[in-house]
């Protein structure tokens, strides 16, 4: 029964974890995507659509690594 419930944990911790990088790759692509078309069209914006998508990537990224590091506290807490 134990090693049961500590297999679901680590399937379900390994599930999270890969949702949560899908999740993040497909945010920053559309993100990148979205950036680079509004270069294209405003080309002297570029400084400007640059800074907010690196912050915007960051915080992305951030959520990401809360997600994985809440999937590894499930893992080995079952």
């Amino acid at each position: 029964m134990a090693l049961e419930n500590a297999s679901m944990g680590f399937l379900s911790a390994g599930i999270g974890a890969g949702l949560a990088a899908i999740g993040a790759g497909i945010g920053i692509g559309k993100l990148a995507g979205s950036a680079l078309e509004g270069i294209a069209r405003q080309p002297e914006a570029v400084g400007v659509l640059r800074t907010t998508m690196l912050i915007a990537a960051a915080l992305v990224e951030g959520v990401a690594l809360f997600a994985q590091v809440i999937c590894l506290i499930v893992a080995f807490k079952t």
